[in-house]
């Protein structure tokens, strides 16, 4: 009778070992916490906010691990419709998360930011770009997103309520590429988000646009529907929109939506 106790015991400690070590990715209540890994694809130009978002939240959530990918929003919501594994999107326009929602990827999106237009010259700036008008001028090198980009998409939204038209000597895969181009001399002026201008610091000189001509993009976040750890997904989502990743933002130069 000994020995049978002592199994039905050690069963049951067994048991309760185990309720113990799966404590880890379970809260109070019965929801899943965060834990493991999470994967984000988000438009390029979150790099720098994001970078630090994701520092933010595997300090909070100890064990958990952010994996980021940044792209051209139209590319990313590609390569999601086509079954790239991701947990989280971030999206720099409406009309790229739609396309991903759209195609039953994401049952809908939040959004969290807004960003507008700035011209950025390198620091001597030698063609001595001093308002938006000046991109036209034969002769002066500029730089855009591709025209599908959502950076390309403003970029000329704000040069239709400004009435004048620019041809690009080079047109770029995403916003910190045609960022790149005007830090390394290659052209004149470069039309980018007031945020990119910001995190380039000295590299490069910022020309604000007039705010009766310039032009903003939303951005939109969601969970994935093929999340591998939605759980986790949500928690950075909701991380996102609180108060302290809207700071975090804010101080990036993002405005509220």
């Amino acid at each position: 009778m000994a020995l049978i106790r002592t199994g039905i015991l050690a069963g049951t400690l067994a048991v309760l070992l185990a309720g113990c070590g799966s404590s880890g990715t379970k809260a109070a209540g019965g929801t899943t916490s965060p834990h493991g890994s999470v994967t984000v694809l988000a438009a390029a130009s979150l790099t720098e906010a994001f970078g630090t978002l994701a520092k933010q939240f595997e300090a909070a959530h100890p064990g958990v691990t952010v994996k980021l990918s940044f792209g051209a929003s139209s590319a990313l919501a590609q390569q999601i419709t086509a079954g790239a594994p991701a947990d989280v999107f971030a999206s720099a326009a409406s009309k790229n998360m739609q396309q991903v929602i759209s195609a039953g990827g994401a049952a809908g999106s939040s959004n969290f930011v807004k960003n507008v237009m700035e011209i950025a010259v390198p620091p001597n700036n030698p063609a001595g770009i001093t308002q938006l008008a000046d991109l036209a001028k034969p002769g002066v090198k500029v730089a855009l997103c591709q025209a599908q980009v959502p950076c390309g998409v403003t970029a000329q939204q704000v040069f239709t309520r400004a009435g004048i038209t620019v041809k690009p000597v080079t047109e770029e895969a995403d916003v910190k590429s045609t960022l790149t181009k005007v830090e390394t001399g290659e052209v004149d002026a470069g039309v980018v988000y007031v945020t990119d201008v910001r995190a380039a610091g000295g590299k490069v000189k910022g020309i604000p646009i007039p705010d009766g001509v310039n032009a903003a993009t939303e951005y939109p976040i969601a969970v994935l529907g093929k999340a591998g750890n939605p759980a986790t997904a949500r928690a950075f989502v909701d991380y996102v929109l609180s108060d302290a990743g809207q700071a975090v933002l804010a101080a990036d130069g993002f405005a509220k939506p």
